[in-house]
């Protein structure tokens, strides 16, 4: 009898472990990436287009989410605004652009995107047009627009800087 215990115990966590592997996929979205935290369980990303985003916030609402887009600037827009609290001390929002739009640099100034300051820093050769993805959290849907903790970072591919501009 404490054979099969042993051996029962064995094969359930042997099934636990596998299950943090395992990715689920909705038949109505697409596939979520699965992710891992520094520290803590994996969490599922799901792809999508931010002008998605900002026409349907509230289906965003809560919801971990990756986006690939055009990097504008950084910026203050939504720092210190009451309803969401994100001090200019700890945070800095910053713009995508629009990608709707592909003969001016227009940016998406109705979705809210926070990093992290020491995240920022660390990038703050970026360039408007340098392509980057980003993942995090949708947390409120303020003022009818989407407003948005960043969790993952990385810049995907930077233009090349016009020499004339020096």
């Amino acid at each position: 009898m404490k054979k099969l215990k042993v051996t029962a115990l064995a094969i359930i966590l042997s099934l636990g472990i596998c299950a943090g592997s395992f990715t689920v996929y909705s038949k109505t979205a697409a596939a979520p990436a699965t992710v891992s935290a520094p520290s803590g369980p994996q969490i599922q990303y799901l792809q999508v287009n931010a002008l998605d985003v900002v026409s349907n916030p509230s289906r965003y609402l809560n919801r971990n989410i990756r986006i690939r887009a055009k990097f504008d600037k950084f910026s203050t827009l939504g720092l210190d605004y009451p309803p969401v609290n994100r001090p200019h001390e700890k945070y800095i929002s910053f713009l995508i652009q629009r990608p709707d739009i592909t003969n001016h640099n227009i940016p998406l100034s109705e979705f809210k995107i926070f990093l992290k300051k020491e995240v920022a820093e660390k990038n703050i050769d970026l360039d408007a047009g340098d392509e980057i993805e980003f993942c995090g959290k949708v947390f409120s849907t303020a003022l009818g627009d989407p407003w948005m903790d960043v969790a993952e970072f990385k810049v995907v591919n930077k233009v090349k800087k016009d020499e004339n501009k020096k």
